[in-house]
């Protein structure tokens, strides 16, 4: 509504520069015939039209977000939400329903393969994936596992556990599933993505059957996203990728958001943006302290910010119980200290 009175202000005020620009035409003896009288009675009649559509557009447009807003599902922070000295730091969660269409019904079945943290400060963005093999201690039971886990008692419980383990104040949770990330997708036509070779993956479905920047649909971006044994083809022979493969996805992920950014960013067509952001609004979940300013706050800091990406450093470690695990390397104390 802030901005539907902002509009409202700009268009009295440039009828009122035109009339008065007008008047000292008139003024210094330009009024001949009544021709110029005539005109700038057809200008004031165009400049309240302009005025009227403005008007008619910011209510529409309000009402429709408004509309949007009111589709995505609130859910409980149970207070776990805390602001801290860097900005405003966002919750990202890319949550996977699966291969076999298990629902969301309670959060049983549902995983969370995606956990990045975007802090916003003034003009100034950056981002960080916490991997989802990071060896954390659970708020809800008091036993250490992957930070993945700790989503298995909801939304609130991941917050804390990301607060409680590395320090990280949480002001704004967002949550998105895949299968509408690739909707989105979809809603803008694609997206590019360069890739050094061609690559497959036969678990997640993913196909780049060339090298260079390659037009990825939404289930091939959703294929790319879910990569976790991702192979390149080099000179005929399939190599697959080296180092640790969570860490591999988290940066594939992080190129991915990217890309969506840009392309979000660089559409001027309101019914390609109403389109991606309605077939988006079915699978978002934010927190339940979000009002519909914060949404538009944020979506207009991605629209204008290249964020800076930053690597968490971690190492391998296995478990006493055998599970191949990742925890905190050197330097990763200092990384984490700019997100407080």
């Amino acid at each position: 509504m802030i901005a539907l009175l902002v509009i409202f202000l700009i268009g009295i005020t440039a009828g009122a520069l035109v009339e008065r620009a007008l008047a000292r035409r008139s003024e210094r003896g330009q009024d001949l015939a009544g021709r110029p009288r005539r005109k700038r009675h057809v200008l004031r009649w165009v400049v309240l039209a302009v005025v009227l559509a403005t008007i008619g557009l910011a209510v529409g447009g309000y009402l429709w977000a408004n509309s949007v807003f009111d589709k995505i599902e609130k859910v409980d922070t149970a207070d776990n939400l805390s602001h801290g000295s860097a900005g405003t730091n966002y919750l990202l969660v890319g949550a996977d329903n699966g291969q076999d269409g298990t629902g969301r019904a309670g959060v049983e079945g549902v995983r969370s393969d995606t956990i990045l943290v975007l802090n916003i400060d003034g003009s100034k963005a950056r981002m960080m994936s916490l991997n989802r093999d990071l060896w954390v201690t659970n708020p809800a039971t008091g036993q250490e596992g992957r930070l993945n886990g700790t989503y298995n008692q909801g939304p609130a419980n991941l917050v804390r556990a990301v607060t409680d383990n590395f320090g990280i104040p949480i002001d704004r949770y967002i949550e998105i599933d895949f299968t509408s990330f690739a909707g989105m997708v979809d809603a803008f036509g694609g997206i590019d993505v360069e890739f050094a070779n061609p690559a497959i993956d036969r678990a997640s479905g993913l196909v780049v059957p060339t090298a260079g920047v390659v037009h990825l649909d939404g289930e091939q971006a959703l294929a790319y996203v879910r990569s976790r044994h991702y192979t390149e083809i080099i000179d005929g022979q399939e190599v697959p990728e080296g180092g640790l493969p969570d860490v591999n996805r988290t940066q594939r992920q992080q190129t991915f958001l990217r890309a969506v950014m840009d392309k979000a960013s660089s559409s001027r067509n309101p019914l390609t943006l109403m389109r991606a952001a309605d077939d988006m609004s079915g699978g978002l979940r934010v927190d339940d302290e979000m009002r519909m300013l914060d949404a538009a706050r944020f979506a207009w800091s991605l629209g204008r910010l290249d964020p800076e990406t930053v690597i968490l450093p971690v190492v391998p470690r296995t478990t006493s119980g055998g599970a191949e695990v990742l925890e905190l390397g050197d330097g990763a104390e200092e990384i984490l200290a700019t997100f407080r």
